[in-house]
């Protein structure tokens, strides 16, 4: 999947997250709900914003830290599983929790 479809599949898949809005950052795109910036999509991969209740879902899954250079790494920003991005619902509702405050 190209990095444009991919873009273009999540778009499509949390389209219903209310406030939902896109801008180019990172060399990527990020995710606002809002003004809340809470998603990454870089290189074909999404990441998500954590917090100390969510975190440990993703740790369950080994997700890597977003960090598309040495200079450049975001700790509280984790990869979305493949499990995850392959069910809709499941998506929406980890989008929704990494949109929260």
């Amino acid at each position: 999947m190209s990095a444009d479809s991919f873009h273009d599949f999540v778009l499509e898949q949390i389209a219903t997250l209310a406030g939902l809005r896109c801008k180019r950052m990172f060399g990527g795109f990020g995710l606002y709900c809002v003004e809340q910036f809470f998603g990454i999509v870089h290189d074909g991969r999404l990441y998500f914003k954590t917090n100390p209740d969510t975190l440990p879902e993703y740790m369950e899954y080994h997700a890597s830290v977003f960090a598309p250079s040495e200079k450049q790494v975001l700790q509280n920003y984790r990869e979305v599983p493949t499990d995850i991005l392959e069910d809709s619902e499941s998506l929406l509702h980890w989008a929704r929790k990494a949109a929260r405050k």
